[in-house]
């Protein structure tokens, strides 16, 4: 994508998410949703997923302080993904279930929270053809 300018953005580079508690985020993140931990600082802890750096982190000022956006895992089956993730402790709003019939594949979703509140999904594209 470019911008006016000459400047280009090349993807998503990180994702921020606001914690009340980081130990306890840090073992959900890694330990539920098993993403590779990279490294710490005080008040903030980056993970990988992807790719894409993930940073938990404690807002540092009041207008930082409210839950995350709503970021999309890729699962490539996502009843046995639910499955394990139930399993290890997380909390589900939504069983799996079905979005959209596309050409060449079924869009489906489920949407679980993370242990600070913030609401998560996992996405799976599965194919039909």
């Amino acid at each position: 994508m470019s911008i006016p300018g000459g400047a280009a953005l090349t993807g998503i580079g990180q994702i921020s998410i606001i914690v009340k508690d980081l130990p306890r985020a840090i073992g959900f993140y890694r330990d539920v949703l098993g993403l590779s931990f990279l490294f710490e600082v005080p008040k903030m802890a980056f993970f990988d997923s992807g790719g894409v750096r993930l940073m938990l982190g404690v807002a540092e000022e009041p207008r930082f302080d409210h839950p995350a956006s709503i970021i999309y895992y890729r699962v490539g089956d996502i009843q046995a993904a639910a499955a394990r993730l139930k399993k290890l402790g997380a909390r589900f709003e939504s069983e799996p279930h079905l979005i959209a019939r596309l050409p060449g594949h079924d869009l489906w979703m489920a949407f679980l929270d993370d242990s600070e509140g913030n609401v998560l999904a996992l996405m799976s594209e599965v194919r039909t053809a």
